[in-house]
């Protein structure tokens, strides 16, 4: 299973009968059980739901062996794209090992378009990068040139480098990367 999952539109089937004129599809987190995570994309992609479910690789050792596995970068989340529609919001919240949709009573909160493009490319490229505690306040800044261009984040300073985190605010969690040799600007 990629981290960069394709996008697939939701046949007309899926969406229902009546038609939704204006409802665009937008980015929402849903909330797994433990190590559900790639049953749950498996099955909603299957079922023609545009999904991402970010992977990051670690080495696990084992007294025999050691073996490369990919594992969920957020633990118990996964993100659907879709509109806000019944039929199909049912759908997800049905699926075996969905516990619901992060936001206030279950509902939903639309994560913005660049907070999902910010971590599929910082996992698409070659910097390094790891978790970190979630931060509501601190300088908001975008990367400027090199393979990190366009990514927007929050400055911080980890013992004199400086590192950007990129956070997805509904589910509260963050990804931190060193961005020494970039240039940013504030926004």
């Amino acid at each position: 299973m990629s981290s960069l999952n394709q996008f697939v539109q939701p046949s007309r089937a899926l969406l229902g009968d009546a038609c939704y004129p204006g409802v665009q599809p937008q980015w929402y987190a849903i909330h797994t059980r433990s190590q559900h995570e790639k049953s749950v994309i498996s099955h909603l992609e299957g079922q023609g739901i545009t999904t991402f479910l970010p992977l990051t690789s670690e080495v696990h050792r084992w007294s025999d062996r050691s073996k490369v596995v990919q594992l969920p970068l957020f633990s118990c989340y996964a993100f659907v794209h879709m509109p806000f529609i019944p039929k199909l919001w049912h759908k997800v919240t049905q699926t075996s090992g969905v516990l619901g949709f992060v936001g206030a009573g279950r509902e939903g909160v639309p994560i913005p378009e660049h907070q999902i493009a910010s971590i599929r490319q910082v996992l698409a490229g070659t910097a390094s990068y790891s978790l970190c505690p979630f931060l509501n306040v601190g300088q908001r800044v975008r990367i400027r040139g090199g393979a990190l261009e366009g990514v927007e984040g929050v400055l911080v300073e980890r013992k004199g480098d400086r590192t950007l985190v990129i956070s997805v605010e509904p589910i509260q969690r963050s990804v931190c990367v060193r961005i020494d040799e970039y240039k940013i600007e504030p926004l």
